[in-house]
């Protein structure tokens, strides 16, 4: 199985990321394992998954059957929330389901403000990363404050923030801290979750008939040129190849900023600072 050329950024500990991968949220018991292999066959590199997402033994049953070597994989899980006083079992839970010794990065998964048990999950991941079990670590859905207190109080920067965001999400003020910070940032539903009429909207299918692009592709292109990684999920091969068909055209200036233009500051998932399910 060949990789596909999908460009790298390093983070702030000197490790890199492929640009793009595959994110497994919501996709079926059953329909993991499939959709993991044939990414993998296809020249995928980078797989996002999490412990709430119930498929990391999926993910790791696609891995072990590839039999693409470890060095070469890219894997994300994640950290619930209820388990944030206890990172340390629950990574080892992770690794176990994932059939791995180590993941190459493992996030705090919300900062469930309600609970104020971020701090000590931060310090717990610290510990993690020192022990080899996770390359590189970092943080969803964390806001400026949340981001700031860490930085504060252990002078450990974040390798990533995974955030949602889109063209009607763009976060302008939380990239700039992070790219001022150093923190690469990760786009969740980075195309809107198919939720609203972005990929209908003229300044991107515009753009897709000047490329000979879809939509969909012209959106993931936007991200890319502003150098935020991206995962979207698929249950479907051939989106599969289509959402890593991004990397033989570049949008230009006057279209880039057509997409910047439709901002709508407007979140279709869950506000950070308020969410505090467990």
């Amino acid at each position: 199985m060949t990789a596909l050329p999908i460009p790298t950024i390093t983070l702030n500990d000197g490790k890199e990321i492929p640009q793009l991968g595959l994110g497994v949220f919501l996709v079926e018991p059953g329909e993991t394992e499939r959709i993991v292999s044939e990414a993998l066959e296809v020249g995928y590199r980078h797989i996002d998954t999490a412990a709430i997402y119930q498929n990391e033994a999926e993910v790791g049953r696609a891995i072990a059957a590839s039999g693409i070597p470890r060095d070469e994989l890219f894997i994300t899980t994640k950290l619930w929330n209820s388990d944030q006083e206890d990172p340390n079992a629950a990574m080892d839970a992770s690794l176990e389901r994932l059939g791995l010794d180590h993941v190459d990065l493992y996030l705090i998964h919300w900062p469930v403000p309600a609970l104020g048990t971020a701090l000590g999950a931060w310090r717990g991941l610290i510990d993690i990363a020192a022990s080899g079990r996770s390359t590189s670590i970092g943080v969803s859905n964390f806001e400026i404050p949340h981001l700031q207190q860490l930085i504060d109080e252990t002078g450990v920067v974040p390798a990533i923030n995974q955030v949602e965001l889109h063209p009607h999400h763009q976060r302008r003020e939380l990239r700039d801290f992070c790219r001022e910070q150093g923190i690469a940032v990760e786009a969740w539903g980075p195309l809107a979750q198919g939720k609203s009429d972005l990929l209908t909207l003229a300044e991107v299918t515009t753009a897709a008939q000047a490329h000979g692009k879809t939509p969909a592709q012209v959106v993931l292109r936007w991200h890319i040129q502003h150098n935020i990684i991206v995962f979207p999920k698929t249950v479907r091969r051939e989106r599969v190849i289509e959402n890593a068909d991004l990397f033989d055209f570049e949008l230009s200036a006057a279209e880039m900023a057509a997409i910047d233009g439709l901002d709508r500051q407007h979140n279709f998932g869950p506000d950070p600072s308020t969410y505090n399910q467990v």
